[in-house]
């Protein structure tokens, strides 16, 4: 066979292999086109049901207007005006005990006796020595004016007397500090002794404390230095009671500001005649200053605190309904869940007061008839 007729099939073969993939491409190319447009479709429905979200619903309130006190706050302790551990100036063995535990008792009552069994006896004995030294110096003051006693004689016997007489009173003396008694009146603490008990002088019993009246002390820095003085009244709150608030009156300053702290420490009188409050509590303490004033307040929710500024989002009301605004302002004091404006609003504006995180400048809202969970009830100018 000639070459040209080796040739014949070998082309007829490739023609077949081009027709082949010809046709598997223009398979190919119309699936992927099918595909394509059936995902085309898809996404041209996805967008035409598409409905954007509704605006957020947000809590609102109102810049208000109050009137507030200027103080300035603390915290300190409540002392006793008088308080003391009450010990024994003698040592010995407790013999009789006059008190209960948390007993209220009067100045000179008799608490404890400590045993005078040898005091007494001594004391026999120089009742006898003095009886006997007044003997002799009443002979010697009869004798000495007929001469029969020397002058001397006299005077020696007279200062034997005085001797025996002053070491009687001493004895006694001993004695009676044997017997403790309450130094003033006030209201004891937990007994610390038992009858049989043997004390070394010093020992502490039982404490004794007066609380119908109490001292707070405290400090505040020395800036403040120019606006205190004795007279101020302060408001006392104790963990004790969170919802009831004590008065008191400032009476003392020191004169000199504390080195390591730079404070002025301050001491306040408060009565305590239903003995709520206890010597050692931790106490808030606000002194008041100066008149009311009026100042623009907000709920603390409702302000966005920021290292780079503080700020509240205002509602501006539009033709299609509201929107909102953010707003740089100037915060003051706090009290009770709401904060003082000092510059950045006026009187009246409306304010979003929760829900600002899912806010941004220029959104649309829509407004809750309701306040904010966390909004508190506003206060008056007399508590902070």
């Amino acid at each position: 066979m000639s070459a040209g007729e080796y040739l014949i099939p070998a082309v007829g073969e490739l023609n077949t292999m081009i027709k082949r993939l010809l046709l598997i491409g223009s398979l190919t190319i119309l699936l992927f086109g099918a595909l394509f447009a059936w995902r085309f479709m898809q996404i041209k429905e996805a967008q035409e049901s598409h409905q954007p979200p509704p605006p957020p619903t947000v809590a609102i309130t109102k810049v208000a207007s109050e009137k507030w006190q200027p103080f300035h706050a603390s915290v300190g302790s409540l002392v006793a005006v008088k308080g003391i551990d009450v010990s024994n100036e003698l040592s010995g063995k407790v013999t009789n005990i006059h008190f209960q535990s948390g007993q209220s008792v009067e100045a000179g009552q008799l608490l404890i006796e400590l045993d005078i069994a040898t005091e007494q006896a001594e004391l026999k004995r120089l009742e006898a020595a003095c009886g006997l030294a007044n003997i002799k110096y009443k002979r010697a003051e009869k004798l000495v004016s007929t001469s029969f006693v020397s002058k001397s004689n006299y005077d020696e016997t007279k200062a034997l007397l005085a001797q025996a007489e002053a070491s009687l009173q001493l004895q006694k003396t001993l004695i009676e500090k044997k017997k403790i008694r309450a130094p003033f009146s006030g209201k004891l603490g937990i007994r610390r002794v038992d009858v049989g008990q043997y004390l070394s002088a010093g020992t502490a019993m039982v404490p004794l404390q007066m609380i119908e009246s109490l001292y707070a002390d405290f400090a505040l820095p020395e800036r403040y230095l120019a606006q205190l003085a004795p007279g101020q009244s302060i408001d006392i709150y104790v963990q004790a009671y969170p919802d009831q608030r004590f008065k008191g009156v400032v009476n003392a300053l020191n004169p000199g500001i504390d080195i390591a702290t730079r404070n002025v420490n301050l001491r306040a009188t408060l009565s305590n005649m239903e003995g709520l409050l206890r010597p050692g509590m931790f106490v808030r303490v606000v002194v008041r200053l100066g008149e009311m004033k009026n100042v623009l307040t907000l709920p603390d929710t409702a302000i966005t605190f920021n290292t780079y500024g503080d700020s509240v989002f205002l509602i501006i009301e539009n033709e299609t309904g509201y929107r909102v605004e953010r707003q740089q302002v100037t915060v003051g004091q706090s009290r009770e869940g709401r904060v003082e404006i000092s510059e950045g609003l006026e009187a009246g504006q409306t304010v979003v007061s929760a829900g600002q995180v899912k806010l941004r400048n220029g959104i649309p809202v829509l407004l809750d008839d309701k306040p904010a969970p966390g909004e508190r009830p506003n206060v008056d100018g007399d508590q902070w």
